[in-house]
């Protein structure tokens, strides 16, 4: 049996944010909390949003005390800040640190014997939904405005945790591209990195099926077409990439990710890393790691790339140009290389072990190992 969670509702499109007010009217809800991260109130991103509310006569408290890799701290804070306002429900603003902490901590003030925030890691499972969510992406990557997870760091013990909750996925979901089109080039390169990773691990993954393939396959071929465009800050490249990060997410939050996301999820733990530079330094190698566990599928990842000739290739020829594929689109928007400049060789051994008690590492289509994932590292440095 296979299960697919969804949000209730979501809205694409510019000027897609237009439609909060009638959704929080229409729900009854009275006061938002709005979940939104320091540099997107500052720069007015988040403005375009709370002036919706402004107009339409409803009233919010902004909380900004978010971090780009949200800590227990974060989280707690947001709790009590959360209670403090008199809230009824919660707009996240911004990419996965504001999803995320929104998500904890409407887990937490509709089941606070979670307040701890620790107890929430892996697939637990909590008896009441999260109080609603509106989730307004501001990148184009995470997809947590669709998924049932979200990551929290442990930082006394330098850790991401991952958390995999059907109560925690917003009600609501507005996909406005306009809310994207102030991202650097760098955060739309990593973001969009992070959601072709999404795609191809969902489409290996050990419990991908038929339902879960159609939705990769199609998002590989959205983001393939629309990454360099979105870096290039063109109309159709930010268009294509909000919905191509959407639908990868459609995919994979139900039905799991792979040693890509559980080596990129240290990283991010002890140096910052951001994730989706993260993981798109190492899916191609972790790619051709993988490759022999996928039956056929590179083929498809390919064709959906744009590799012409597909039908006529090898296995080990369709397999080299679905990497080839990855590493060249990574090239074109200004990926690094390698993880020279990040990874520290005396750290390898607390990052492989750290990978491989990952959640995500359960998902990956080859049995792997502690001795695997250090050698994968110390290939990238």
């Amino acid at each position: 049996m296979n299960r697919f969670i969804l949000n209730e509702t979501s809205y694409h499109g510019a000027g897609a944010i237009s439609a909060i007010p009638t959704e929080a009217k229409g729900r009854g809800l009275k006061k938002a909390f709005v979940c939104s991260d320091p540099d997107l109130v500052k720069f007015g991103v988040t403005k375009k949003v709370l002036d919706e509310l402004d107009k339409a006569g409803l009233a919010y408290e902004l909380y900004s005390n978010i971090k780009p890799n949200p800590t227990i701290e974060n989280v707690q804070s947001g709790v009590e800040a959360y209670k403090k306002a008199e809230a009824d429900y919660i707009i996240a603003i911004g990419g996965g640190s504001s999803m995320d902490t929104a998500k904890a901590v409407g887990i937490i003030i509709a089941n606070p014997e979670h307040a701890d925030v620790i107890s929430l890691e892996g697939a637990v499972d909590t008896k009441n939904k999260a109080v609603p969510i509106f989730a307004v992406p501001t990148t184009a990557g995470t997809a947590a405005e669709v998924t049932i997870n979200y990551v929290i760091t442990d930082t006394q013990k330098n850790r991401k945790m991952v958390c995999v909750d059907p109560h925690d996925i917003p009600v609501v979901a507005f996909i406005d591209p306009d809310m994207m089109s102030s991202m650097p080039k760098g955060l739309t390169a990593a973001t969009g990195m992070d959601a072709l990773t999404h795609a191809i691990e969902g489409y290996i993954t050990a419990g991908a099926w038929e339902l879960s393939d159609m939705f990769h396959l199609k998002a590989i071929e959205i983001i393939s077409r629309s990454l360099r465009g979105a870096v290039a800050n063109t109309p159709e490249g930010r268009e294509g990439m909000a919905l191509g990060q959407y639908v990868a997410g459609m995919g994979f939050s139900n039905v799991g990710l792979g040693i890509v996301h559980s080596m990129a999820h240290p990283l991010g733990a002890l140096y910052d890393t951001p994730h989706g530079i993260a993981n798109a330094i190492i899916l191609p190698t972790v790619m051709e790691y993988n490759a022999e566990a996928t039956g056929e599928k590179y083929r498809d990842i390919a064709k959906a790339m744009g590799v012409e000739g597909t039908e006529n290739m090898t296995q080990e020829e369709y397999r080299k140009a679905a990497v080839d594929a990855v590493r060249k689109l990574a090239e074109d928007v200004g990926i690094p290389k390698d993880l020279k400049d990040i990874v520290k060789r005396e750290d390898i051994p607390f990052l492989a072990q750290s990978a491989y008690d990952d959640a995500c590492r359960p998902g990956n289509p080859k049995e792997t190992s502690v001795a695997d994932i250090t050698k994968l590292y110390e290939s990238l440095i």
